[in-house]
């Protein structure tokens, strides 16, 4: 089973943000895959709101993206996810970036 990381805003609209996240993991589901989506499982524990932790959780994020097989990258670019994007491709992931309609939707 292939692992998906997920790369998807989160900071802004939480709410929103959080279950188009949950919709792109479903997608992968879906489609036989492992969704990895640490930015809805961390922000559980972490402190979005504590720089510290912030980083910490980009940090773990980072460490299991490296566990993954490829990333899907969905939306534009926040800061966070420039790291991932970044992250990935210094570390040979291959990275798709997937257009989809508003709420996780596929096209």
């Amino acid at each position: 089973m292939k692992k998906i990381f997920i790369c998807s805003p989160y900071r802004g609209d939480v709410g929103n943000n959080r279950k188009k996240a949950a919709g792109y993991s479903r997608l992968v589901y879906d489609g036989g895959g492992l969704p990895v989506a640490p930015h809805l499982l961390f922000p559980q524990f972490l402190d979005e709101d504590n720089e510290k932790e912030r980083k910490d959780g980009i940090s773990m994020g980072l460490e299991l993206l490296l566990e993954c097989d490829e990333v899907w990258v969905f939306g534009k670019a926040t800061e966070g996810m420039e790291q991932e994007i970044k992250f990935a491709v210094e570390h040979g992931k291959h990275v798709w970036f997937k257009d989809l309609l508003e709420g996780g939707e596929g096209e």
